[in-house]
């Protein structure tokens, strides 16, 4: 069995979405959200960043694929669109993990092409070495080294999504 290792605590990963939604909950004071996370390693992130906004804020998922084990495959396929329209509405995309921003770039695509008011990214973790695509994020809540991380919704594997903090795994 794999060892792993703590990364980010589960205070320090509470105290930023606090401090992330709080940021979100000002910049859009008074207006309706409309969350679109990405399945499925944003849920731990989504729902606790969430909880914490006292907008309206109405939930979507996507889901969407491209890594195999650790490695991206490079091939992006939509598993699961939005089921309701966002035209005209203000959304924010909510992901786990931005790496070489492929699979963003794709789904911010997709979703300009559906009209809404507004479309902003909110990001747990970012890997600004990894990055080949150049995207403008929002919201993050901490930048990482190139490690390969799990826990709080992120997994290898379908394994080690119900930790409460980050870690990564030793070899």
């Amino acid at each position: 069995m794999e060892e792993i290792k703590v990364l980010i605590n589960k205070a320090k990963l509470e105290k930023r979405v606090e401090e992330l939604a709080k940021q979100i909950e000002k910049d859009y004071k008074g207006k309706d959200i409309v969350f679109i996370g990405v399945l499925k390693g944003c849920t731990m992130f989504f729902i606790d960043l969430a909880k914490r906004i006292s907008n309206d804020v109405a939930f979507e998922f996507v889901e969407i694929s491209s890594y195999e084990g650790t490695e991206s495959t490079g091939r992006i396929s939509l598993n699961k669109d939005i089921t309701e329209s966002i035209k005209g509405k203000d959304v924010i995309i909510i992901e786990d993990i931005i790496d070489t921003g492929r699979t963003l770039q794709y789904l911010v695509e997709l979703l300009k092409s559906k009209n809404p008011n507004s479309l902003r990214i909110a990001t747990l973790l970012s890997k600004p070495s990894r990055r080949v695509i150049d995207l403008n994020v929002d919201y993050i809540g901490f930048q990482i080294d190139d490690i390969f991380v799990v826990g709080y919704g992120l997994d290898y594997n379908q394994k080690y999504r119900n930790l409460p903090y980050i870690g990564y795994i030793e070899s």
